[in-house]
């Protein structure tokens, strides 16, 4: 019996303490078609930035990015987490522009942005200027 009640605080306790994270209903999104194919992946960023219509994907991403970029992807799954950093890279490698604009509207500050940019560079990403 004494054993069943230690469980069954255990279980409490952890679900206490458990950090909520995203949903991971959109993790599966293949991330290498939306970056090889640039009217998929200006649809997901007219979403974010609100030129645009939004896929369900494309709403959750815009309903968590701000809170993502602001916690350094805290809630995120470890799979968000690797798809957000490769994503980043691209965006900085290949679409420096679409990462201008991004930073603009949810990094004003230039905070994150030089986070990520320097996560960037120790991978040999040269940043544009």
């Amino acid at each position: 019996m004494m054993a069943k009640n230690l469980i069954i605080l255990c279980c409490i306790v952890a679900a206490v303490v458990a950090k909520p994270t995203y949903t991971d209903k959109f993790d599966n999104v293949d991330l290498k078609e939306v970056k090889e194919n640039k009217k998929l992946l200006l649809a997901y960023v007219d979403c974010v930035l609100e030129k645009g219509k939004c896929t369900p994907d494309g709403k959750a991403l815009k309903e968590n990015l701000k809170d993502a970029i602001e916690t350094g992807c805290e809630k995120c799954t470890e799979k968000q987490k690797e798809g957000s950093y490769e994503m980043i890279e691209h965006l900085i490698e290949k679409e420096p522009e679409i990462w201008n604009e991004l930073c603009a509207k949810f990094d004003p500050t230039g905070k994150w942005r030089k986070e990520y940019e320097e996560k960037a560079k120790a991978k040999g990403i040269k940043i544009p200027s």
